[in-house]
């Protein structure tokens, strides 16, 4: 396994995050308000100009100095360097992208998420944006143009969240969580090829105390402005972490991925370097996840079963944010609520359309007529479904011609276990495939594989993030930044497209899996908008949830919790696969029999990751070039 691949979760890491199914998700601590995914870059970006110069050091520096010798720089040099001073800043992430020795920086350090630190970030963040607004862009070429836009857009984000640093919840039961990130840095991440790596899993465990100090104090000022992890999630999160807490060291997750990972070093060397690691986890480790899961003990008191960030000052404009954040629209709570409900109205007419033409009855409960659906076609187990989910990808990859004429380099493989439904993308390397983590070892509805196969893989997820991947010619920010609304719109539209291809002739159960899975996305938009701008409770919220989408009520317990914490991030499913929908047809309505479906899925893969505004942009520019 190479430094920058996943490896499969484990039941106890699926069990906190079932809600994830939709793809695997890296994020940076550095981005405290509506932090968006974070970026993936590939050092191949860099060789058209060398490798970049060094920059001065981040630690101990007036916020200032950050930006020495970024004015006067021509534009790409700007993009480059500018780019390159914030992706430094988070040592964490660059070893989960296999970019730290590139970088300069090494794998020695822990991301320091202090008050100075982030807020630090922040005046870089906002410098930045202002000197890219100082450019002449009349000078622009096209594609300079297209960069600047996205990053324009991308720092003006982070920028509008700033106000709202201590508005998210940094310990959760999901993906946003810093013990989650901590856990996999060291469990999986982390290079241990060879003696050098050894020594920096050493100091970064050195580090370990400071950063859950620095996480204290982050809850603490939290608390102080009314933000605490609602009170029936923290006994969730604190069982993770007191798995860690009491966990003798030598089979203390920490000192047992050392050990089974370790190599390149000598007999000897590996018993000292497995005595001192031992030792580190003894004495920092340990000691530092116990007064993580003291201060959560000691918050429980004072916490709310209320869920929503409307209970925080300036809740309903941190919660807008997010929504803007998210989807890359200006659209508001309102609106967002809305949509949900009028497209559940239609994706539920076509479901009783379906239903009723396999003579199930018309009056019956859209969760009885799932549950009858499950019983009637039956579920996979194990190597069967397995079997299943990659004659589904054959399927796609024999229709794909007839939509595409641009392909992913990179194979996808389908891997079955207790845990999954998520895709991890190919590294940068190429030592391996894409890979999609399909959850075997439970029932697994038949009528469902299709539509799953086709997200995770092909056309979605593999589809889009490999050919992004393997764009050759982009600025590094331009594969270094990433909008929610763009991959998970995209792989909602490719659910849609497969029906359009003919994937589901003759498989009318087939189709039902597709609009339960439709119904799940726009019932996002109620639910997360419900919790966050309409004060719902927990229980309405997962009562909507199973009544509109069929699932059962123990999923959606599981799913809601992920809203409650993450705001925003489940409502850019939904929208960004409207609005690919939207422009294809404004393509399709302008260009009449000129319009290219294959020339316009060429136009969206190869711009990589965009706010939809820009997409629209660029679609428009397509209309008129094609015109």
């Amino acid at each position: 396994m190479t430094p920058s691949a996943r490896r499969p979760l484990t039941r106890r890491d699926f069990l906190r995050l079932a809600a994830l199914a939709g793809g695997s998700v890296v994020l940076s601590p550095l981005l405290k308000a509506c932090r968006p995914d974070f970026p993936v870059v590939t050092p191949d970006v860099y060789t058209q100009t060398g490798s970049p110069p060094p920059i001065p050091p981040v630690d101990g520096q007036p916020a200032a100095r950050l930006l020495d010798g970024l004015g006067g720089l021509d534009i790409d040099g700007f993009f480059a360097q500018a780019f390159r001073r914030w992706i430094v800043r988070d040592p964490e992430s660059l070893t989960t992208l296999a970019l730290a020795d590139y970088y300069e920086v090494g794998d020695g350090n822990l991301t320091d998420i202090s008050d100075a630190f982030i807020r630090a970030t922040q005046a870089l963040e906002a410098g930045t944006l202002d000197l890219l607004r100082a450019y002449d862009r009349s000078t622009f070429s096209t594609a300079q143009a297209l960069t600047a836009d996205v990053y324009a857009w991308f720092l003006d984000d982070l920028v509008r969240g700033h106000p709202y640093m201590y508005h998210d919840y940094p310990v959760n039961p999901v993906v946003t969580s810093v013990h989650f990130n901590l856990y996999y840095l060291f469990t999986t991440y982390h290079p241990l090829n060879n003696r050098q790596d050894a020594e920096d899993y050493l100091s970064r465990l050195s580090q370990v105390g400071t950063k859950l100090d620095q996480l204290i104090d982050g809850l603490g000022r939290r608390q102080e402005i009314g933000n605490i992890l609602p009170a029936f999630i923290i006994p969730i999160v604190q069982s993770d972490l007191e798995e860690t807490a009491r966990r003798p060291a030598g089979v203390h997750p920490y000192f047992t991925a050392f050990a089974e990972r370790l190599a390149g070093v000598s007999a000897g060397e590996r018993q000292a370097l497995l005595g001192q690691v031992e030792e580190q986890v003894e004495a920092t480790v340990i000691p530092a996840y116990g007064r993580l899961v003291d201060t959560l003990t000691g918050q429980q008191g004072a916490a709310s079963y209320d869920v929503g960030v409307w209970q925080l000052p300036d809740g309903a404009a941190y919660y807008a944010q997010c929504l803007r954040h998210h989807t890359t629209t200006e659209l508001d709570a309102d609106e967002v609520h809305e949509f949900g409900l009028q497209h559940l109205e239609r994706i539920h007419a076509g479901m009783r359309t379906l239903f009723a033409a396999m003579g199930y009855p018309d009056n019956d409960s859209i969760t009885a007529l799932y549950n009858r659906l499950t019983n009637d076609t039956g579920i996979y187990r194990g190597q069967a479904a397995v079997d299943a989910y990659e004659d589904a990808i054959r399927d796609a990859e024999a229709l794909l011609p007839l939509a595409f004429d641009i392909f992913p380099r990179a194979e996808v493989v389908v891997v079955g276990g207790p845990q999954g439904d998520y895709y991890s993308s190919p590294p940068y390397d190429g030592s391996r495939p894409g890979v999609f983590y399909a959850r075997t070892d439970s029932a697994t509805p038949r009528f469902g594989v299709k539509t799953l196969a086709y997200h995770e893989t092909i056309p979605g997820h593999h589809t889009q993030i490999a050919i992004a991947m393997e764009q050759t010619g982009l600025p590094a920010v331009r594969q270094g930044v990433s909008f929610t609304a763009y991959p998970e719109g995209g792989a909602l539209y490719a659910e849609r497209l497969m029906a359009e291809l003919g994937a589901y002739t003759g498989d009318p159960a087939g189709d039902l899996g597709r609009l339960q899975a439709e119904a799940f996305r726009a019932a996002r938009l109620v639910v997360d908008t419900g919790i966050h701008a309409r004060q719902w409770s927990f229980d309405r919220a997962v009562e909507f949830l199973a009544e509109a989408t069929g699932f059962p009520v123990n999923y959606a317990q599981r799913e809601v919790p992920r809203y409650s914490v993450w705001p925003g991030q489940a409502t850019a499913y939904y929208m960004g696969f409207l609005k690919i929908l939207e422009l294809r047809q404004r393509a399709m309505d302008a260009l009449g029999g000129r319009f290219d479906l294959k020339a316009f899925h060429r136009l969206v893969l190869q711009a990589g990751s965009v706010p939809l505004s820009v997409l629209e942009s660029l679609v428009d520019s397509f209309v008129a070039g094609t015109g």
